[in-house]
């Protein structure tokens, strides 16, 4: 055994030399000699493909399981070229939305150096580096739609890593095959002034795209190079495409056209980020058989609540708002009627009661609709709720939210009431089983139980449930708990843990 292993090991070398020597009688004297040195040819295992190929341009032959290429071993790292693909960002994303780059080509990055940020349906993700290296082509642009797996950039490394062996017994030998462009594939290269990409909302990439402006070119007023929707507006004032600021341009996305040469004119907005995951998930909702169970609060004590808690603040950067508390008195609620805060498996006719109340807060931004969720309520305090809640809406603003802060929700509230509106009737966020609106607190006149009126603040709730796994009198026994804890919050301390 042990002869027949140096057999093969002699063999194996002896191949090697024959095809270096003839490598170099075929090919023209110009090439340089280094480029058969053991640097650039490398030999792995677990090689199973044999074909053979000849390009004139930059010579490449490949012989089962070599490579060779007349391109000089001055131009690429000894390591070679590796390819860095979009990864799985999350449980379903099938492609990203390519905003911004951090590097551009010829810049020499670190292990873990972010490259670029992408957004999902789900989050705004930062893609590092895996390697160290320098970067030899950049592929895409800021505002491309860019597939799971596809590849982003290319990067020269000094050294590959080895390839994990499949077989302790596989004998066959590879070479890793450098991925270089030459002078002919320069031109499909994006300039490299548009390869940095600049920082700004799909929404304002989309004003400039109406009005024929480089997103490039626009000065940028925003923190930190953010380029604002009145930074295109004023540079396209500028530039004499208009007199003044439209007026649809007060809103994001206005469906009103813009007033061009004196006259309206269609235009197509294209779905990015989280405005994609909306289509998806009301397409899902549309599919659930929905009941609504309409309510009225009290909220006189909120309101005093909320005053005192305000007088109280020692702290500037908290600031007291009504939904904390009935984030938590909501728990409360959930903790007696387990079955709103559970999820149906469609599929095997399972409902998950989740032992977590993870409360989904529906947030209006100016990238869209999103809901992130405060994870375990049910072990928080009012106080910890309310910092963890300004978090979520202060990272949401600058699209910055991550897939935890989105993933693993557990039931919704969308305050509709923050934005007017008596009350609304939600749509259910799949696989959730249960939705809650809640309009804006009014004042309206009540009667007394002596007849006498007097003023009240009310909240109009609005319950949407999923009815093959809830029924009515689940939902409304659960309201009444709920109603409870907010029409006497004292009650809360009876139950706080």
């Amino acid at each position: 055994m042990i002869c027949r292993k140096i057999y093969q090991g002699k063999l194996r070398n002896s191949v090697r030399h024959s095809i270096c020597r003839w490598f170099q009688s075929s090919v023209s004297p110009v090439m340089p000699a280094t480029v058969c040195s053991g640097k650039r040819i490398h030999f792995f295992r677990n090689y199973t493909t044999a074909f053979t190929s000849f390009s004139k341009t930059n010579a490449s032959f490949t012989l089962r399981g070599c490579n060779f290429s007349t391109q000089d071993a001055l131009d690429l790292p000894a390591g070679g070229i590796i390819d860095i693909p979009l990864a799985q960002t999350g449980e379903g994303i099938a492609e990203c939305e390519l905003l911004k780059w951090f590097v551009q080509e010829g810049e020499q990055v670190e292990e873990f150096q972010p490259l670029c940020e992408v957004q999902s349906d789900k989050a705004t993700i930062e893609i590092t580096s895996r390697y160290k290296g320098k970067v030899s082509q950049i592929l895409h642009v800021p505002g491309s739609i860019v597939k799971v797996g596809e590849t982003l950039l290319k990067i020269g490394v000094d050294e590959i890593p080895d390839p994990t062996e499949t077989s302790d017994f596989s004998e066959k030998m590879t070479l890793l095959e450098s991925d270089f462009s030459g002078s002919s594939d320069i031109s499909s290269v994006p300039e490299k002034t548009k390869i940095g990409g600049v920082s700004s909302t799909p929404a304002v990439r989309n004003i400039a795209k109406q009005y024929g402006l480089d997103i490039n070119d626009v000065p940028a007023t925003g923190k930190d190079g953010r380029i604002l929707k009145e930074d295109v507006i004023n540079y396209a004032m500028q530039k004499g495409l208009i007199n003044e600021a439209p007026a649809c341009a007060q809103q994001k996305h206005s469906e009103i056209s813009p007033l061009i040469g004196g006259r309206y004119e269609d235009r197509t907005l294209q779905l990015r980020g989280y405005q994609r995951a909306m289509v998806k998930s009301m397409t899902l909702a549309a599919k659930i058989p929905h009941f609504y169970y309409v309510e009225e609060m009290n909220c006189d004590a909120l309101v005093e609540l909320k005053k005192s808690f305000q007088n109280e603040d020692s702290d500037p950067k908290i600031k007291y708002t009504f939904l904390p508390v009935l984030v938590k008195s909501l728990s409360m609620a959930l903790t007696a009627h387990p079955m709103l805060n559970s999820r149906f498996n469609e599929e095997s006719y399972e409902v998950i009661l989740k032992g977590s109340h993870n409360i989904g807060i529906a947030m209006a931004t100016p990238n869209g609709l999103v809901v992130p969720n405060i994870k375990n309520v049910q072990s928080l305090s009012i106080l910890e709720i309310t910092k963890e809640l300004s978090r979520l809406q202060n990272i949401a603003k600058i699209n910055k939210l991550s897939p935890n802060d989105i993933s693993g929700g557990t039931i919704t509230l969308s305050n509709i009431g923050g934005i007017g509106g008596k009350f609304g009737s939600p749509l259910i966020n799949s696989p959730e089983v249960a939705i809650i609106g809640m309009g804006r607190i009014q004042k309206i006149p009540r009667f007394a139980e002596d007849g006498n009126v007097y003023p009240a603040s009310v909240m109009t709730i609005n319950v949407g449930a999923d009815h093959r796994v809830l029924d009515g009198a689940t939902v409304a026994r659960f309201c009444n708990d709920w109603k409870k804890f907010v029409e006497k919050p004292d009650l809360l301390l009876l139950h706080t843990r």
